[in-house]
């Protein structure tokens, strides 16, 4: 059996339904810093083990010595292979760049920053790009990303593995002890962190299209970011719109989508979607940009609806195409909650990265 350690420092959902089927194949170790442990409690697998280290915060020079811990560990566990999901933390690409890795697998998630993410630290966008080059294998989770990657990076196309984000639903459905939701018929979600990418005030500008033909028509606004006051300078009608300017307690999350008929992502750029991921895992129903990943994991008229970039009246139309036709939001959910065990189902997603992990070490020796 392949000994694996998964490092991660973000991207915790993600990481945990990995690691949940990850175990079912390979010796597995999750090492964290101890701030993102709240993340797992309860809803890993029993058999997973766990090691968690301290970490400071990104300007405190003591993170040398929290790389140093972290080093140890990996050593001490021996692994076959160390697969780290994208760190966003020069601490660790310089860490990286200095010592001698076991055979490594780099899941990227984004390769380069979001517009208007001022969220990012400096200098992660250019120390990020060690890890392109020091992994054996990476793992995208979009042929765009691939294609990038070989063209841009002049990375070696057999270097680069796409495997599908997979679905989140059943994490958040267990996180709230499966407690469901009656659906509100005309609710649509925006749900994440609000920066200017995401494209909200395209989906504001179409909320007054959508109520000629659905009068009742209601967003929810739930995520960090942006000051929403400024996209409400007359303030809202709290009829049309619930506004949860904050970060969404994680058992809370899954009520929001089970209450969603229509999850919009009405996004300028993208590489990939957790979003999407956890609509279609609750079976609530997605229209977004046909942008970057998007176009990926969307499957346009099978299990959600594409809509062109910043194009106002074509994202009225489908958001009121979809709250208006029950037997299409019937067909598309039972078509999003099938692909729940197919592409995005995180069991052939596990088997994938095992073979990623095979030819990682065949690579390195």
């Amino acid at each position: 059996m392949i000994k694996v350690a998964l490092l991660h420092f973000a991207f915790e959902d993600y990481t945990i339904e990995l690691a949940n089927s990850l175990v079912k194949y390979v010796d597995l170790t999750l090492i964290h810093p101890e701030k993102v442990s709240d993340a797992c409690i309860n809803v890993l697998d029993s058999n997973i083990r766990v090691i968690s280290f301290k970490k400071p915060r990104i300007r405190d020079p003591r993170n040398l010595l929290a790389m140093g811990s972290m080093m140890q560990i990996i050593k001490d566990i021996q692994p076959d292979v160390l697969h780290v999901q994208e760190t966003n933390d020069p601490w660790y690409d310089w860490t990286l760049l200095l010592n001698k890795m076991p055979p490594l697998v780099t899941t990227i998630h984004d390769i380069f920053r979001h517009p208007g993410d001022n969220m990012a630290v400096f200098g992660s966008e250019y120390t990020k790009r060690l890890a392109f080059y020091r992994s054996q294998q990476l793992i995208v989770h979009a042929h765009q990303l691939k294609k990038i990657l070989i063209e841009q990076f002049s990375l070696p196309q057999e270097r680069v593995n796409v495997i599908p984000h997979g679905e989140l639903g059943s994490l958040y459905q267990r996180r709230n002890n499966h407690n469901s939701q009656p659906r509100d018929p005309n609710t649509l979600l925006f749900f994440g962190r609000i920066l200017p990418y995401k494209g909200l005030k395209y989906l504001l500008e179409a909320m007054p299209l959508i109520a000629e033909r659905v009068p009742d028509v209601k967003l929810i606004i739930a995520g960090r970011g942006e000051n929403i006051k400024q996209y409400f300078p007359n303030g809202y009608d709290d009829k049309s719109y619930e506004i949860i300017n904050d970060f969404i307690p994680l058992k809370e999350v899954s009520n929001l989508f089970q209450r969603s008929t229509v999850t919009v992502l009405p996004y300028i750029e993208a590489s990939q979607s957790g979003v999407a991921a956890l609509s279609y895992g609750m079976g609530t129903l997605v229209v977004a940009s046909e942008v970057g990943g998007l176009t990926e994991i969307v499957q346009h008229q099978k299990d959600g609806l594409l809509v062109p970039p910043c194009d106002v009246r074509s994202l009225a139309d489908a958001i009121t195409c979809l709250l208006t036709d029950r037997s299409l939001q019937q067909r598309m959910q039972t078509a999003a909650l099938a692909r729940c065990q197919q592409d995005l189902n995180w069991f052939n997603i596990a088997a994938q990265t095992v073979e990623v992990y095979q030819e990682a070490i065949k690579t390195r020796h």
